[in-house]
């Protein structure tokens, strides 16, 4: 069974859904875009969707903010996915992309009024980072100011900063990337959320800090209140904190929840996931697996289609 994705208001053949070199988006970044995850859950023999209908709306907006016109409502928009994950027949975690762009076919830096698409496509996405735990080195790249480019939408062009963070720690022999402000505090890693336990409270960036308001992270800071007792705060957080908290973790659709062990050679904690890093984790995982029946509404449950011989 081959691949599947909607394009152009029809789901078609993977390899069918073709843009040209001269696609508006391909060439200035005016796209916006999700990440959602698929998780199989072998037990069930379902692949559980994680908070479908939340993504879509994030797209709604990040579409609003570059201008996009988006002619699928969000239940559309569900149902298609739902339908194209479906149809690729993958028993395995599988990373869903929905992508709006300018589609137009022209060399013009104008946006108002330019046509606009919507594809989604799916392929199979084993972990993204280690689960047992990360290295981190901050990098000199800094997050993009809100000014210069909205961090609240998840904007194409946007993730050149993060390819570069990313790119510049990897040659340093490190995992992930920590991105800094233009004023030096903590912003967030380049696909990533990052949380601390900080003299025993559970701290993390604040929506100020440039940050992307990640779906992961806001689904972790509900499972802490619901499940632990702990709340989070949110607030600004100075470079050096990182070096003397006492646990640290990442999260993000591709990331799920990742501990991290060290930043900048300077090992966090024992070296190993602290008990908060650690149950958050177990607690996030059986969820986004369907395993949780107080959380399951956050499922989208689908059957892979089955191949007949």
């Amino acid at each position: 069974m081959g691949s599947y994705a909607y394009f152009r208001k029809q789901i078609v053949p993977l390899e069918e859904a073709k843009v040209s070199i001269m696609t508006h988006a391909f060439n200035y970044g005016t796209g916006c875009f999700e990440g959602i995850r698929g998780n199989w859950n072998a037990e069930h023999e379902q692949i559980y969707i994680f908070r479908l209908r939340e993504h879509y709306e994030r797209l709604k907006r990040s579409a609003q903010i570059l201008r996009i016109d988006i002619d699928e409502s969000v239940d559309e928009l569900c149902d298609i996915t739902a339908d194209v994950v479906r149809r690729c027949g993958f028993a395995q975690d599988v990373y869903i992309r929905p992508i709006a762009y300018k589609s137009a076919e022209v060399i013009n830096l104008r946006i108002t009024g330019v046509p606009s698409e919507v594809a989604i496509f799916v392929a199979p996405f084993p972990n993204y980072l280690p689960g047992e735990g990360v290295r981190c080195g901050t990098s000199s790249w800094r997050r993009v100011h809100d000014t210069a480019i909205p961090g609240r939408a998840k904007v194409t062009g946007i993730y050149v900063n993060s390819a570069l963070a990313h790119a510049e720690v990897e040659e340093n022999g490190y995992d992930e990337a920590i991105l800094l402000t233009h004023e030096g505090n903590v912003s967030e890693g380049p696909g990533e959320n990052i949380f601390l336990i900080s003299s025993g409270q559970m701290v993390t960036p604040s929506p100020a800090e440039g940050i992307l308001m990640g779906i992961t992270r806001a689904t972790v800071m509900e499972l802490a209140r619901e499940e632990l007792g702990i709340s989070t705060i949110e607030r600004q957080v100075p470079r050096s904190e990182l070096y003397s908290c006492e646990e640290c973790f990442m999260t993000g659709t591709a990331a799920h929840l990742t501990p991290v062990l060290e930043i900048d050679h300077r090992v966090i904690g024992d070296g190993h996931p602290g008990p908060i890093t650690h149950r958050l984790q177990n607690l996030y995982l059986d969820v986004i697996r369907g395993k949780s029946e107080r959380y399951r509404d956050w499922c989208t449950a689908v059957s892979p289609a089955v191949v007949e011989a």
